[in-house]
């Protein structure tokens, strides 16, 4: 199986359930910490490694920070990534609180990314901060994030079927993904 097929299969399997609240915006959503647990019974059923790394990537304005998230065989790896800049006029925190929150949110979002954790069941996704929101995410165009991860979920290995269940798919969004 290639690491390709190895990634399919855990992206088509991955459950992470929401177990933090958000008391402020009274939603329910996962950690980091979260999909790094749910990932682990995978780990040795397919031979593959998971490894997060960040770095300070600029620093003018502010500091931005590259989360990658990564999924190795040993012999190929395959990288996400998520850029989170660091409000360093944050109110009531201290620095190390500041770049510590920064890396849960990049890491969460780098293994969001590498997993194709559905934005919709994104904590930040669900909180709609008071506007109504449709049941269904649009996949309208090739510039789209979730148009990306749709083709990398098909060629890796996953259906049509099942992005059409999450996704309302523009017409010929729904041609191209045929397509591949």
């Amino acid at each position: 199986m290639t690491l390709n097929e190895k990634l399919a299969n855990i992206q088509t399997r991955f459950k992470s359930k929401k177990s933090r609240y958000n008391s402020f915006g009274k939603y329910n959503f996962r950690s980091a910490e979260d999909i790094l647990e749910a990932t682990k019974p995978f780990l040795l059923e397919l031979g593959v490694t998971v490894i997060v790394s960040e770095q300070i990537v600029s620093s003018d304005p502010f500091p931005i920070m590259e989360s990658s998230a990564i999924i190795s065989d040993g012999e190929t790896n395959i990288t996400a990534t998520a850029m989170v800049g660091i409000d360093l006029d944050q109110k009531g925190m201290q620095m190390p609180q500041k770049f510590g929150s920064a890396s849960s949110y990049g890491k969460k979002y780098a293994l969001g990314n590498l997993f194709l954790i559905d934005d919709t069941q994104d904590a930040d996704a669900a909180n709609t901060h008071g506007k109504k929101t449709e049941a269904k995410s649009k996949i309208a165009k090739s510039t789209d994030a979730a148009y990306t991860k749709a083709v990398q979920y098909i060629q890796g290995g996953g259906k049509l079927e099942a992005i059409k269940q999450k996704y309302d798919l523009a017409p010929d969004v729904e041609v191209a993904l045929q397509k591949l």
